[in-house]
Protein backbone atom coordinates (compact mmCIF):
# COMPACT_ATOMS: atom_id res chain seq x y z
CA UNK A 1 0.00 0.00 0.00
CA UNK A 2 2.85 2.53 0.74
CA UNK A 3 4.84 1.66 -2.73
CA UNK A 4 1.30 2.23 -4.44
CA UNK A 5 1.19 5.47 -2.57
CA UNK A 6 4.40 6.35 -3.49
CA UNK A 7 3.34 5.74 -7.00
CA UNK A 8 0.49 7.96 -6.99
CA UNK A 9 2.71 11.02 -5.94
CA UNK A 10 5.25 10.46 -8.79
CA UNK A 11 2.22 10.66 -10.74
CA UNK A 12 1.12 14.10 -8.97
CA UNK A 13 4.71 15.14 -9.97
CA UNK A 14 7.05 14.90 -6.75
CA UNK A 15 10.21 13.73 -8.50
CA UNK A 16 12.61 13.94 -4.97
CA UNK A 17 13.42 10.84 -4.63
CA UNK A 18 14.63 11.39 -1.11
CA UNK A 19 11.08 12.43 0.04
CA UNK A 20 9.41 9.39 -1.87
CA UNK A 21 11.81 7.51 -0.29
CA UNK A 22 10.21 8.75 2.91
CA UNK A 23 7.04 8.57 2.58
CA UNK A 24 7.62 4.99 1.28
CA UNK A 25 9.63 4.40 4.88
CA UNK A 26 7.29 6.10 7.62
CA UNK A 27 4.11 3.49 8.62
CA UNK A 28 1.46 6.21 7.80
CA UNK A 29 -1.08 3.25 9.19
CA UNK A 30 -0.07 3.83 12.67
CA UNK A 31 -1.29 7.15 13.11
CA UNK A 32 -4.96 5.66 12.03
CA UNK A 33 -7.56 3.77 14.29
CA UNK A 34 -7.42 0.67 13.26
CA UNK A 35 -10.65 0.21 11.68
CA UNK A 36 -9.74 3.25 9.52
CA UNK A 37 -6.53 1.28 7.84
CA UNK A 38 -7.97 1.65 4.70
CA UNK A 39 -7.50 4.90 4.22
CA UNK A 40 -3.97 5.24 5.62
CA UNK A 41 -2.63 4.98 1.99
CA UNK A 42 -4.99 6.68 0.25
CA UNK A 43 -4.25 10.24 -1.03
CA UNK A 44 -6.83 12.63 1.01
CA UNK A 45 -6.37 14.09 4.24
CA UNK A 46 -8.15 12.83 7.70
CA UNK A 47 -9.65 13.51 10.49
CA UNK A 48 -7.45 13.34 13.92
CA UNK A 49 -7.71 14.74 17.14
CA UNK A 50 -9.20 18.02 18.41
CA UNK A 51 -10.71 18.70 15.01
CA UNK A 52 -7.40 18.80 13.26
CA UNK A 53 -6.62 16.64 10.25
CA UNK A 54 -3.26 14.53 9.70
CA UNK A 55 -2.14 16.46 6.20
CA UNK A 56 -2.89 14.41 2.84
CA UNK A 57 0.30 12.84 1.80
CA UNK A 58 0.72 15.16 -1.46
CA UNK A 59 0.66 18.13 0.79
CA UNK A 60 3.32 16.42 3.11
CA UNK A 61 5.70 15.48 0.27
CA UNK A 62 4.91 18.64 -1.63
CA UNK A 63 6.17 21.15 1.27
CA UNK A 64 9.33 18.39 2.30
CA UNK A 65 10.37 19.05 -1.31
CA UNK A 66 10.38 22.74 -1.53
CA UNK A 67 12.12 22.96 1.95
CA UNK A 68 14.86 20.54 0.20
CA UNK A 69 16.19 19.12 3.65
CA UNK A 70 19.84 18.06 4.16
CA UNK A 71 21.00 16.08 6.74
CA UNK A 72 21.40 17.28 9.67
CA UNK A 73 19.43 20.49 8.81
CA UNK A 74 18.01 21.86 12.11
CA UNK A 75 14.06 22.45 11.01
CA UNK A 76 11.44 24.30 13.11
CA UNK A 77 7.94 22.15 12.36
CA UNK A 78 5.01 25.00 13.54
CA UNK A 79 2.06 22.60 13.90
CA UNK A 80 2.70 18.95 15.36
CA UNK A 81 -0.78 17.64 14.74
CA UNK A 82 -0.43 13.87 14.17
CA UNK A 83 3.51 13.61 13.20
CA UNK A 84 3.73 12.41 10.62
CA UNK A 85 5.01 15.09 8.82
CA UNK A 86 7.88 15.04 11.97
CA UNK A 87 8.87 11.59 10.75
CA UNK A 88 8.88 12.87 7.37
CA UNK A 89 11.25 15.04 8.11
CA UNK A 90 13.47 13.15 10.70
CA UNK A 91 13.81 10.31 7.89
CA UNK A 92 15.47 12.54 5.46
CA UNK A 93 17.97 13.53 8.49
CA UNK A 94 16.63 16.56 9.68
CA UNK A 95 16.76 17.70 13.46
CA UNK A 96 13.38 18.78 13.85
CA UNK A 97 11.88 20.93 16.50
CA UNK A 98 7.89 20.88 16.34
CA UNK A 99 5.72 23.19 18.45
CA UNK A 100 2.22 22.55 18.44
CA UNK A 101 -0.75 24.75 19.97
CA UNK A 102 -2.62 22.18 21.10
CA UNK A 103 -0.95 20.25 24.54
CA UNK A 104 -2.65 17.11 24.20
CA UNK A 105 -2.14 16.77 20.15
CA UNK A 106 1.43 17.13 20.78
CA UNK A 107 1.72 14.38 23.75
CA UNK A 108 -0.05 11.82 21.70
CA UNK A 109 2.36 12.39 19.01
CA UNK A 110 4.94 12.33 21.18
CA UNK A 111 4.63 8.79 22.59
CA UNK A 112 3.40 7.85 19.16
CA UNK A 113 7.16 8.58 17.79
CA UNK A 114 8.74 7.73 20.65
CA UNK A 115 6.95 3.94 20.56
CA UNK A 116 8.12 4.12 16.24
CA UNK A 117 11.82 4.86 17.46
CA UNK A 118 12.13 8.86 16.44
CA UNK A 119 13.32 11.32 18.17
CA UNK A 120 12.52 15.48 17.79
CA UNK A 121 12.20 18.05 20.25
CA UNK A 122 8.62 18.08 21.22
CA UNK A 123 7.39 22.10 22.52
CA UNK A 124 3.82 23.30 23.47
CA UNK A 125 2.64 26.69 22.56
CA UNK A 126 2.17 29.58 19.89
CA UNK A 127 4.15 28.58 16.98
CA UNK A 128 2.66 31.67 14.89
CA UNK A 129 5.52 33.16 17.29
CA UNK A 130 7.96 30.26 16.01
CA UNK A 131 10.54 29.55 18.97
CA UNK A 132 13.52 31.64 19.04
CA UNK A 133 14.82 30.21 21.46
CA UNK A 134 16.27 27.06 20.07
CA UNK A 135 17.28 29.29 16.15
CA UNK A 136 18.30 29.91 13.96
CA UNK A 137 16.84 27.07 11.57
CA UNK A 138 18.15 26.01 8.21
CA UNK A 139 14.16 25.66 7.47
CA UNK A 140 10.60 26.33 8.74
CA UNK A 141 7.61 24.76 7.73
CA UNK A 142 4.37 25.73 8.60
CA UNK A 143 1.69 23.07 8.78
CA UNK A 144 -1.69 25.69 9.34
CA UNK A 145 -2.98 28.08 7.15
CA UNK A 146 -1.42 31.49 8.22
CA UNK A 147 -2.50 35.04 7.39
CA UNK A 148 0.46 37.52 6.29
CA UNK A 149 1.73 38.54 8.99
CA UNK A 150 3.09 35.26 10.32
CA UNK A 151 5.88 35.70 7.36
CA UNK A 152 8.12 38.27 9.27
CA UNK A 153 8.42 36.70 13.12
CA UNK A 154 9.26 33.36 11.08
CA UNK A 155 11.62 34.68 8.24
CA UNK A 156 13.80 36.69 11.17
CA UNK A 157 14.74 33.13 12.82
CA UNK A 158 15.69 31.44 9.33
CA UNK A 159 19.93 31.48 8.58
CA UNK A 160 21.02 32.93 5.78
CA UNK A 161 20.55 30.21 2.96
CA UNK A 162 17.26 29.25 5.05
CA UNK A 163 13.54 28.46 3.50
CA UNK A 164 10.42 29.08 5.08
CA UNK A 165 7.60 26.91 3.36
CA UNK A 166 3.99 28.65 4.32
CA UNK A 167 0.61 28.12 3.42
CA UNK A 168 -0.27 31.49 3.58
CA UNK A 169 -4.35 33.02 2.52
CA UNK A 170 -7.40 33.64 4.24
CA UNK A 171 -9.38 30.42 6.65
CA UNK A 172 -10.68 28.83 3.30
CA UNK A 173 -7.84 28.61 1.05
CA UNK A 174 -4.05 29.18 1.13
CA UNK A 175 -1.35 29.77 -1.61
CA UNK A 176 2.38 27.71 -0.94
CA UNK A 177 4.86 30.28 -0.44
CA UNK A 178 8.33 29.74 -0.38
CA UNK A 179 10.49 32.07 1.58
CA UNK A 180 14.30 32.23 0.80
CA UNK A 181 16.62 34.18 2.82
CA UNK A 182 19.47 35.40 0.59
CA UNK A 183 20.86 37.84 3.36
CA UNK A 184 19.69 39.82 6.51
CA UNK A 185 18.40 42.18 4.13
CA UNK A 186 16.98 40.23 1.29
CA UNK A 187 14.23 37.26 0.64
CA UNK A 188 12.66 35.87 -2.18
CA UNK A 189 9.33 34.90 -2.42
CA UNK A 190 7.94 32.24 -4.99
CA UNK A 191 4.23 31.13 -4.88
CA UNK A 192 3.00 27.67 -5.60
CA UNK A 193 -0.43 25.54 -5.93
CA UNK A 194 -3.32 26.46 -3.46
CA UNK A 195 -4.18 23.94 -0.45
CA UNK A 196 -6.66 24.03 2.56
CA UNK A 197 -5.26 23.70 5.69
CA UNK A 198 -6.53 24.08 9.46
CA UNK A 199 -5.90 27.46 10.32
CA UNK A 200 -2.84 28.47 12.75
CA UNK A 201 -3.74 29.72 15.94
CA UNK A 202 -1.98 32.45 17.94
CA UNK A 203 -0.83 35.65 18.47
CA UNK A 204 0.44 35.97 14.22
CA UNK A 205 -1.96 33.39 13.27
CA UNK A 206 -5.89 33.07 13.72
CA UNK A 207 -7.50 34.20 16.89
CA UNK A 208 -8.94 30.82 18.33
Amino acid sequence: MRRSLVRILREKGIVNEGVLEAIGTVPRHVFFDEIFDSHAYQDKAFPIAEGQTISQPYTVAFQSDLLDVKPGSKILEVGTGSGYQCCILLELGADVVTIEYKEKLSMLAKQMLGKMGYHAHFLVGDGSNGYPQLGPYDGIIVTAGAPIQAIDPLVKQLKVGGKLIIPVGDLKSQKMLRISKISEQQIVQEEFNNFAFVPLLGDNGWKN
